[in-house]
């Protein structure tokens, strides 16, 4: 089984939401990954960069769905703001050493991260990423998470 996570942004959840049946497409500015839990990812993200406990944020309900399954099939979720804002003021070098410490932290649980493709570094980096969580029509960073089945 693999899957597919998507980062993006999109004005609200309704509109977000919407994005679970073909995707967020171009006008999303979405960023493609695969093959990690993304409700883990972000909390542990979240941890990682601005502190917390991973029991805290998940008892605090985060990441929240906002569409489909939260029982491991497709799902859309929100990225906290807490979690946004950090990803957003954190440096390269800052990002770098998390996104490092993230890879060590899931080869501890036997799980391989593609160390070239940095996901919470490249998502923060994203281009239309700073303008629009800072801008005036501010945008809230969502993901959705695609799981696939091969036929064998």
């Amino acid at each position: 089984m693999s899957i597919i996570v998507r980062f993006f942004m999109a004005p609200d959840d309704t509109s977000a939401a919407l994005t679970l049946r073909s995707g967020p497409g171009r006008a999303c500015g979405s960023l493609s990954f695969g093959n990690f839990d993304p409700e883990e990812a972000v909390v542990e993200w979240e941890c990682l960069l601005a502190g917390g406990s991973f029991e805290e944020l998940a008892e605090a309900g985060e990441p929240r769905v906002v569409a489909g399954e939260d029982n491991g099939g497709c799902a859309v979720f929100a990225i906290s703001p807490r979690l946004s804002t950090a990803l957003m003021d954190a440096g390269g070098p800052e990002l770098g050493e998390v996104a490092a410490s993230w890879v060590q932290l899931r080869a501890q649980e036997h799980e391989i991260i593609d160390v070239e493709g940095r996901p919470a570094r490249s998502f923060s980096a994203a281009p239309a990423g700073r303008p629009a969580l800072h801008g005036e029509n501010r945008l809230t960073p969502h993901a959705s998470r695609v799981r696939l089945v091969r036929d064998e």
